[in-house]
């Protein structure tokens, strides 16, 4: 690993103790695929478990310092008034369909957001690939490493060279479906691959490791996307929201690719 601050130190710790809690599930959703209720409500409580051992590792360690999580939702340090300078951003399991189907693609993210005088930003990101023991993370101007590794993004400008991800986080949603089936439709052919991984976290951390050129996905929430959009910038990345929001980690449909080819995705994104 590359030198890590304090905060940074802990959020890794507590991401380990979390991939082995989801590592032993894991091994058991193979057997779950052949149950007639299927595995569903066991990939619930995983996520649960990984969630619960995140906040209390967390808390223990910076006991101010405020929650935004999947599954619990806010959670105010005790005694605050609701107005912490610091908070956690935590996804406890990104790629829950993934993980429900045996496929060896999911994560645990963790954003550390500051809200000071010029408003909420991320201040140090980190996303564990258990699977494949990958460790991508940053902190604000320090750089966004994977282990050792210093990241930056491709350089490729002219799209059909590039690789381009994309997601629908809400694919229930038939306005969404619809909007992001002529999304793909109007990429492909004019790019060298497109791919869906069902894993933003991840899928934004290889934009930042250059292994795509780009990704977008509609209807996405702040745990999807903090600590992957600190990693894109520090890595040299750009990430907007495609519907004006000033702050992506909010937005409901984001881009995040390396700046030489953003707006000609974006136009092609925005005209489908």
């Amino acid at each position: 690993m590359s030198v890590m601050s304090p905060n940074l130190t802990i959020m890794l710790r507590a991401a380990e103790k979390a991939a082995k809690s989801l590592l032993r599930d894991y091994g058991e959703v193979e057997h779950l695929q052949v149950s007639r209720k299927g595995p569903a409500d066991f990939v619930s409580a995983a996520d649960r478990r990984s969630e619960e051992i995140l906040y209390n590792d967390l808390k223990k360690a910076r006991p101010s310092f405020g929650f935004l999580m999947e599954e619990s939702g806010t959670v105010h340090a005790e005694g605050s008034s609701g107005n912490e300078e610091f908070r956690f951003i935590i996804d406890p399991l990104d790629g829950t369909t993934n993980f429900l189907h045996g496929i060896p693609h999911f994560n645990i993210s963790i954003g550390l957001e500051r809200n000071g005088p010029a408003g909420k930003e991320l201040i140090a990101g980190l996303v564990m690939d258990p699977i494949k023991g990958e460790v991508f993370h940053a902190e604000k101007g320090a750089g966004a490493f994977m282990q050792k590794r210093r990241l930056r993004v491709s350089s490729r400008r002219d799209l059909e060279t590039a690789i381009i991800a994309g997601g629908d986080a809400c694919s229930r949603d038939i306005q969404t479906q619809a909007k992001f089936s002529r999304q793909v439709s109007a990429l492909v052919g004019r790019v060298s691959g497109f791919r869906r991984m069902g894993c933003a976290a991840l899928d934004l951390c290889y934009v930042a490791a250059g292994r795509f050129d780009a990704f977008w996905e509609n209807k996405l929430s702040p745990w999807d996307v903090a600590a992957g959009a600190l990693i894109l910038k520090e890595a040299g990345g750009a990430i907007i929201s495609l519907e004006g929001d000033k702050n992506p980690v909010y937005a409901d449909a984001i881009l995040a690719s390396n700046p030489n080819i953003q707006q000609s995705v974006k136009k092609i994104l925005e005209e489908a």
